[in-house]
C-alpha cells in the first residue's frame, strides 16, 4: 500500500468541492505564497505517515453524511507532490462509488513522460480538480509564490483538452492580485477552458493564518496589507463573469 504524508483530517467540509466533504490535508509544498494561510503544511517534518487504505477507512465512517453530491477532497500542502498516494486513494474511493476532488495549485505539473503517465491515471479517478490560479502574469507570479505559473496554466489546458472538470479559485489580495489587467487575462483563459470550468470563485484575502507564520518564526511578507472590501470582491466577480 502507498503511504502519504498527512497533515490533518476534517470530517465535515462544505466549501472544498460539492456537497459535504471529508477533507484530507497532505503536507509538502514547493511554493511559498505570500498570502499562504497554512505555512505549517510546507514541510513533511511533523506529518503523519498513513496508507491510502487507512485514510479511506477513516473517511468511510462519515459516508452517510455525504449525500448524493459529497465525497472526499484531498488538499494540502500540495497533494500532487504525492501523486502515487492520491492515485491509490482515489482508485480505492472510486471502487466504492465515492466522488473524488483534488484541490491543487498545479505547481508540480510537468510534461515529463513519467509524470504525465501518472497524471493520466489520476485523471481517470478524479471527478473534480479545484485549481488555484494565484496570478496570470508570470513575473508577478514568481514574486508572489517563488515559482513560474506556466506549468500551472498548462495543467488547466491539459485538463480542459481531456474533458476534465474544474473549479477555479483566485485569491484576491489588494494591490497584488486585484488589478483589472490580471483579472481580464484570467477571464480570457477561463473562456478558453470553456465548459469544463464548472465554477469560479474569488477568495478574499484574510489574515487568519498570520498566527501560524509567527509561531513558525517566519517573516510575514504581507504585514499591513488590508483585506478587500465587499465592493472590490464584487468587482472582481463581475470581471470574471461570476453570477451570484
Amino acid at each position: 500500500m502507498t503511504k502519504g504524508y498527512i497533515h490533518s483530517l476534517e470530517s465535515f467540509g462544505s466549501v472544498d468541492g460539492p456537497g459535504v466533504r471529508y477533507l484530507i490535508f497532505t503536507t509538502g509544498c514547493a511554493m511559498r505564497c505570500q498570502f499562504c494561510h497554512n505555512p505549517d503544511t510546507w514541510t513533511t517534518k511533523d506529518a503523519d505517515w498513513q496508507t491510502a487504505d487507512e485514510v479511506l477507512k477513516k473517511a468511510l465512517r462519515y459516508k452517510n453524511y455525504w449525500g448524493e453530491k459529497g465525497g472526499i477532497t484531498v488538499s494540502g500542502g500540495e497533494p500532487l507532490l504525492q501523486i502515487d498516494f492520491v492515485i491509490e486513494l482515489f482508485t480505492l474511493a472510486k471502487a466504492q462509488g465515492i466522488h473524488t476532488t483534488l484541490d491543487t495549485s498545479g505547481n508540480p505539473f510537468s510534461d515529463a513522460p513519467e509524470f504525465m503517465e501518472k497524471f493520466d491515471r489520476l485523471m481517470e479517478v478524479t471527478d473534480l480538480f479545484m485549481l488555484d490560479i494565484k496570478e496570470m502574469d508570470e513575473s508577478k507570479h514568481k514574486k508572489l509564490t517563488g515559482h513560474t505559473n506556466q506549468n500551472i496554466i498548462a495543467m488547466g489546458d491539459y485538463i480542459s483538452s481531456h474533458g476534465g472538470a474544474m473549479w477555479v479559485r483566485h485569491v484576491l489580495v489588494p494591490g497584488l492580485t486585484d488589478d483589472d489587467e490580471g483579472l481580464k487575462a484570467l477571464k480570457t483563459k477561463l473562456d478558453q477552458w470553456g465548459d469544463c470550468v464548472e465554477r469560479v470563485e474569488i477568495l478574499p484575502y484574510h489574515t487568519l493564518g498570520l498566527a501560524k507564520w509567527k509561531k513558525l518564526n517566519i517573516d510575514y511578507p504581507l504585514d499591513g496589507v488590508r483585506v478587500p472590501t465587499q465592493e472590490e470582491v464584487a468587482h472582481a466577480e463581475e470581471m470574471l463573469g461570476i453570477q451570484k
